[in-house]
């Protein structure tokens, strides 16, 4: 029995009704006496009016900005719905992200709300949260449908219970009307775009958040190293990797934020590996690239690469050390009123030296780095070096290209900070001993007035640090 579906979830049939489409071949009509009988028996159950949770007035504040913003315009925020992984199972309901940064309401939000903005005669707006009130044990519904029925997925909220949990007014889904002139999320540019670069600043509570989901996924990289001797055993150790760090994200988070990375020896040099099929042999690299999402939904995203056999060699290090130039070159320019982009450039300039001076380019770093002739140095580094980072992994990726890469840091931005350096095995144009060797070091940057605070400092960082951490945990068994 899936958490989907189930053998009899489609079958709201008495035994007066036949299934006629193939879709329905598992239905199990039920009998008169279930039909009879189901609604009764049941304990009262408690209705709890919960008081409103920490991020409340916080999201109050960001619907305010929103509200300013579209004056007279009535706005449409869906937190999207349940989507097919295959026949009748889904995919684990995950809110777009802009609804629940005006909502508040996170990992426990319900597929189908929608959040509206109704314009008041003179200015401002009502906000009301829309959504499917939970049904009655007298309803068909609460035995019969295995998306909603709480006899199949358990307690679902209450209007009452939302509406003084959130903030906000709530109302039965089934009163929602779209209305000609609807703004709607993801159809309007505009209405797309501020609420993106509303989250590029971050406040308290999401800074709090934050800072919770790095120390949880640091917690899983420590399992990770702890778990080094399993995952070597393994034929398929990357997926070792994986799992382990999945059940840190899963018991003390809500998820992962994205398909975690567990890329080793020659996988290392593909950006994106997730695949995650391979062995993990002594003597090669693993690069992890995982961030555990906190039931707030927000986000980490750290990577860190190791050596299986907890000693880096000559090469391996001289890598290793280099991309930490860069990412420490990428921290030092990064202060308030500096431009975003700055960063990368920080870094891509040790990048270009570095692979100079291996004899890697057929120009000088300089020259490498000529905007428009240049680029040699980008062959081992093709991605970039920061984004934004909250409730989306990549964040506020809707905003403008003048209020993202060329826009400024300001305090309360959290960002990554994730030089690299890729020499993939079949590529000829550097000596054998660096092919198949893949390196980066990501950390999460929360920008203050003082200037920058890297979150994930205490996952250990430099060669020597890395080290030590595996001697410490890889056969302590924790």
């Amino acid at each position: 029995m899936s958490s989907a579906a189930s053998e009899s979830s489609e079958g709201a049939t008495s035994t007066a009704e036949t299934p006629t489409s193939t879709s329905t071949n598992r239905r199990q009509p039920y009998g008169q006496g279930f039909l009879d009988t189901i609604s009764e028996g049941w304990a009262e159950r408690p209705e709890t009016v919960p008081p409103a949770r920490t991020q409340a007035p916080f999201a109050a504040a960001r619907r305010d900005a929103v509200s300013a913003a579209f004056p007279g315009r009535r706005l449409v925020i869906p937190a999207g719905e349940l989507k097919q992984r295959s026949n009748d199972t889904d995919y684990p309901f995950r809110a777009h992200s802009a609804f629940s940064h005006l909502t508040g309401w996170a990992s426990d939000s319900e597929p189908g709300a929608v959040l509206v903005f109704e314009p008041r005669a003179g200015s401002g707006h009502d906000v009301t949260l829309y959504f499917r009130e939970r049904a009655d044990r007298t309803t068909s519904e609460f035995y019969s449908d295995a998306s909603i029925g709480e006899f199949w997925i358990g307690p679902r909220p209450a209007l009452a219970g939302v509406a003084s949990d959130l903030g906000v007014d709530t109302a039965h889904i089934d009163e929602f009307e779209t209305r000609d002139g609807d703004v709607l999320l993801d159809e309007d540019d505009d209405l797309t775009r501020f609420v993106s670069e509303l989250r590029l600043v971050k406040d308290a509570y999401e800074i709090g958040q934050m800072e919770l989901a790095v120390k949880v996924t640091a917690d899983g990289f420590d399992d990770i190293v702890a778990n080094l001797p399993a995952v070597i055993e393994h034929p398929r150790g990357e997926r070792v990797v994986e799992g382990v760090f999945h059940q840190r994200a899963r018991s003390d988070g809500n998820a992962v934020g994205y398909d975690t990375i567990a890329a080793s020896g020659p996988h290392a040099c593909y950006l994106h590996w997730t695949r995650n099929d391979g062995a993990v042999v002594p003597g090669d690299l693993i690069l992890i690239d995982a961030g555990v999402e906190v039931d707030s939904l927000y986000t980490a995203d750290i990577t860190r690469t190791l050596p299986v056999s907890g000693r880096f060699t000559d090469v391996q290090r001289a890598v290793y050390e280099a991309v930490r130039e860069a990412a420490d070159a990428a921290f030092a320019v990064a202060r308030p009123g500096v431009k975003f982009r700055s960063i990368h450039e920080a870094a891509m300039q040790v990048i270009a030296a570095r692979v100079a001076e291996w004899g890697l380019l057929p120009v000088s770093a300089d020259e490498a780095l000529d905007a428009d002739r240049g680029g040699h140095h980008r062959r081992y580094m093709v991605h970039g070096t920061s984004h934004h980072l909250g409730i989306d992994v990549h964040d506020c990726a809707q905003a403008r290209r003048d209020m993202y890469y060329d826009g400024v840091l300001e305090p309360g931005m959290v960002f990554t900070i994730e030089p690299g350096l890729y020499f993939q095995i079949d590529d000829l144009t550097v000596p054998e001993e660096y092919r198949g060797i893949g390196v980066r070091i990501e950390d999460d940057i929360l920008m203050t007035a003082e200037g920058p605070v890297n979150l994930s400092a205490a996952i250990p960082r430099t060669a020597d640090e890395v080290e030590a951490w595996i001697a410490r945990l890889a056969g302590s068994g924790r």
